[in-house]
């Protein structure tokens, strides 16, 4: 391949680079597959559960109503929606 002088050297550069950022991100989703893609940092509460589920949702349900973003009377209600949905 003649890549036809000092704008051959840039083009094998920029090849390069792209080959190597390929790499880095196919690593990167390889990881990610392996691991379960999770890249959450706050916990699941008691039980431990990352992702989603039942678990999950109950977690969101509860953090909503501490800052306030449901009342009361949602959040009991949304509760019983989950506990039957978990049966």
């Amino acid at each position: 391949m003649d890549w036809g002088g000092t704008g051959g050297m840039v083009q094998m550069w920029i090849f390069g680079l792209l080959v190597l950022l390929g790499v880095i991100l196919l690593v990167i989703v390889v990881v990610k597959a392996f691991t379960g893609g999770s890249s959450t940092t706050a916990g699941s509460g008691a039980t431990g559960e990352v992702g989603a589920g039942p678990g999950r949702a109950r977690v969101i349900l509860d953090e909503r109503y501490a800052r306030g973003e449901i009342d009361t009377e949602e959040y009991q209600e949304r509760l019983r929606t989950l506990e039957e949905d978990g049966r």
